[in-house]
């Protein structure tokens, strides 16, 4: 995971069972209610590209002709 920014503090509101069965599970990994949570959301929200990827993939769709690599140390070096 990178590194994290500014964190905020914020209340939400869980059905008491859900939110016991989340307790348990955080305790189960040795982690805290909050860790634990956050670790899923940037498991879910993590996967979103950034407009950086999106170019790019916006790009290979587009059938623009692309250089292939096939040596991806001489790529590096390369560049």
């Amino acid at each position: 995971m990178k590194t994290k920014g500014k964190v905020k503090q914020t209340a939400f509101r869980f059905d008491e069972d859900l939110l016991a069965l989340v307790k348990e599970k955080a305790e189960a990994q040795k982690r805290t209610l909050n860790n634990y949570i956050e670790v899923l959301l940037m498991k879910d929200v993590g996967k979103i590209p950034n407009e950086e990827t999106k170019l790019a993939i916006a790009e290979v769709m587009s059938g623009k002709e692309l250089e292939e690599i096939t040596d991806i140390d001489a790529f590096m070096d390369s560049i």
